[in-house]
């Protein structure tokens, strides 16, 4: 017994038995959850994927622009080339409105449908019927912000296009002059 006492001594531990890998993973994860759960983990990444998406789209506008300058020579004196950047610069702002009511739609969706699910669970509705309820009101609440957004997206996109085309027909008139 002394020997295998002994032996054990000698015999390195092993880090990586089933408890420790789960203890650890679980560890990492409430650390995780922790992290996430912080108001200003959610502002930083709010912040963090709008400046992506700015800087991206500011990089896509540049390009559009410097396309244009090279397709609108003062020898031609067609309108195709600013139609065309307009059209993607109204386009790039649509879409940048889109994100942006869709970042300020869903937590307002979201408040919405949990009180009306609350509301229904209060009025005695049973678990099954409250279920149903449920995925309803989800699938037409889903409905009726995806029908705004495209619908504001479209406005600004048009408007941008049209503001746009405007401005660069006349830049390009006034580099002829």
């Amino acid at each position: 017994m002394a020997d295998n006492v002994e032996q054990q001594e000698h015999e390195p531990s092993t880090p990586t038995s089933p408890t420790t890998a789960s203890t650890s993973s679980s560890s990492s994860y409430k650390l995780f959850i922790r992290i996430m759960s912080k108001r200003r983990t959610w502002v930083c990444l709010f912040v963090l994927v709008y400046g992506v998406l700015l800087s991206s789209s500011w990089n896509f506008l540049k390009s559009i622009l410097s396309w244009y300058k090279l397709q609108a020579q003062p020898s031609s004196s067609s309108g195709w080339p600013a139609l065309y950047a307009s059209v993607l610069l109204g386009a790039v702002f649509g879409l940048l409105a889109m994100a942006a009511a869709l970042a300020v739609a869903v937590p307002a969706t979201l408040v919405i449908w949990i009180t009306v699910v609350v509301l229904l669970a209060f009025f005695g509705k049973p678990r099954t019927t409250l279920v149903i309820e449920g995925r309803k009101i989800t699938r037409e609440i889903v409905g009726f912000v995806f029908k705004i957004l495209l619908k504001e997206g479209n406005i600004v996109a048009a408007v941008c296009a049209v503001l746009g085309y405007f401005a660069l027909v006349r830049r390009n008139c006034g580099d002829v002059e």
